[in-house]
Parts: C-alpha cells; sequence; structure tokens
C-alpha cells in the first residue's frame, strides 16, 4: 500500500544539516575543513526535511533548527521523527513556537525517548501551561511497528549508535540512518529495495559509536541502493571537494541545502 501511493507522489528531501554534533566549522579549530570557504564545508547539525505532496516532515530538530527554516517557506509541519535523544537532534523543539500558529506539532518517538524529553521541557507538558510555548504532541512509536502520518507509511529501522538503541526510517524507497554503528542482521530486509539511502559517516577513522567512512560503505555494499548520500560529518572527513573525488559511483556526500527528488 505504502509502495503504490508513494510511487505517484513526489518525494524531494532537502538536507537542512549534515554535520555531527559540533557542526563545521568547529568553535575554535583552524584547520582548513574549518576555514574552507567551501560553502559545501559549512555544516548544521544533522536533520532533513521531507515533502511529499502537500505534506511535510522532519527527521530530527537540531539546535540549529532556526537557522535551518529561516530560508525556507513558512507553511505546517505535519510530524517530527527523531531517532534518538541526543541534544544535537532534539535541541531545536522549543523554537517549534512560531509553527504551533498551524495547529499541534506532532513528535513522533520511542518511549525512553519520550521521558527524556518530558524531564528536559516540562513547562510544555505542564497541566497548566503559559502563552508561547510550542504547541507540541508527541506520539509513541515502536521499533517493529509501521505507523502513518496522514496517509505515509513510516517503517521503522532499528539501529544501534554503540550500545544505545536508536531509530532509522524508511519511508517507501527512501531510507535514512544516521548516527549508526552497527545495524543488527534482521532490520536489513526493512532496507532491501531502497532506490535512495542516506547515512551517516562520521570520519575516515575508526569511532567507538559512529561509522567511519569504510564502514559506511560497506553497508552500502549490502544494501545496494539505487543511490547513496553520505551525512553528520565532522571537520575530520576533510574537505567536501576532495571527498566528493573518492567515493565510488553512485556515493554522494551531501551538503546543507542540497535537495534531491525520489
Amino acid at each position: 500500500m505504502w509502495q503504490l501511493f508513494l510511487n505517484v507522489m513526489t518525494m524531494k528531501i532537502r538536507f537542512l544539516g549534515t554535520g555531527t554534533s559540533t557542526g563545521i566549522p568547529q568553535i575554535g579549530c583552524s584547520c582548513p575543513v574549518c576555514q574552507s570557504t567551501d560553502e559545501r564545508d559549512r555544516r548544521l547539525r544533522c536533520s532533513v526535511a521531507i515533502t511529499i505532496g502537500d505534506q511535510r516532515l522532519l527527521i530530527d530538530c537540531t539546535p540549529d533548527f532556526r537557522q535551518q527554516m529561516l530560508p525556507l517557506p513558512f507553511r505546517r509541519i505535519d510530524g517530527i521523527l527523531f531517532t534518538h535523544e541526543h541534544y544535537d537532534h532534539t535541541g531545536g523543539i522549543d523554537d517549534l513556537r512560531p509553527f504551533s500558529r498551524f495547529g499541534t506539532v506532532d513528535l513522533f518517538m520511542e518511549e525512553r525517548l519520550e521521558k527524556t524529553i518530558k524531564n528536559r521541557m516540562p513547562y510544555c507538558f505542564a497541566e497548566k501551561r503559559y502563552g508561547g510555548i510550542p504547541d507540541i504532541h508527541i506520539k509513541t512509536i515502536r521499533p517493529q511497528q509501521h505507523f502513518y502520518v496522514g496517509d505515509t507509511e513510516i517503517i521503522p529501522v532499528r539501529l544501534f549508535h554503540h550500545n544505545l538503541p536508536i531509530l532509522g526510517f524508511r519511508i517507501g524507497n527512501f531510507a535514512y540512518l544516521t548516527d549508526v554503528k552497527s545495524i543488527p542482521d534482521a532490520e536489513y530486509e526493512k532496507l532491501r529495495g531502497v532506490d535512495t539511502l542516506v547515512i551517516s559517516a562520521l570520519r575516515k577513522t575508526n569511532h567507538i559509536s559512529h561509522l567511519s567512512l569504510a564502514e559506511a560503505l560497506g553497508i552500502i555494499e549490502n544494501i545496494q541502493p539505487g543511490r547513496a548520500f553520505l551525512t553528520h560529518f565532522s571537520h575530520e572527513m576533510g574537505l567536501h571537494a576532495d571527498l566528493e573525488g573518492d567515493l565510488p559511483a553512485r556515493v554522494y556526500p551531501a551538503y546543507d541545502g542540497l535537495e534531491i527528488t525520489l
């Protein structure tokens, strides 16, 4: 059903941010990447906006959310899908205030993350709330159950960020996997047949909780998407222009503001 629906609808993906938790340039750093004049080397925290027909979804809501949304048309957000609780993926929730004029913004997240957000932002969930706070509603999702935002089916994908269980998402022929270190074997079946895969690759050397470039390329080879885009870079990945020339066919480094159409 979801394949039929999305086959007749155009999906557009905009990369709102493609950097790791520190962003690029990193404060206080004078490395060639942080000093680069190439706009593709300036990376806000990691998030995407997805447009399907007249529906707008986001994956994650970063501390850079305000800056990321200012260049875009001001319109309703139909839902935000959250991968996990780390601040670089949740720190922009309070900036949903202006979007509340369109109605409640639904936040889709696991139960563990729901508890974290309510502890961080109790004023949003108090019985008596003062005016001006974001009008948000949490909808609990489970990793083994698909769910819908409007008519759009979302398939959660269990991932691991070192030992922390997190979520990726498949929407039709598109899949988004960030902050990955490993994917359980059974979850690969959810990713078979994707046309466009977005996957994180922190740097070229190993990291305890993030994929290296080589590890990300290995997962891409396993999944065999039609094309793949790398995201969630640190400045240690190197210059965009250099990385662009080093990747296999049909694998591309994403950059802030990049838009792709499915």
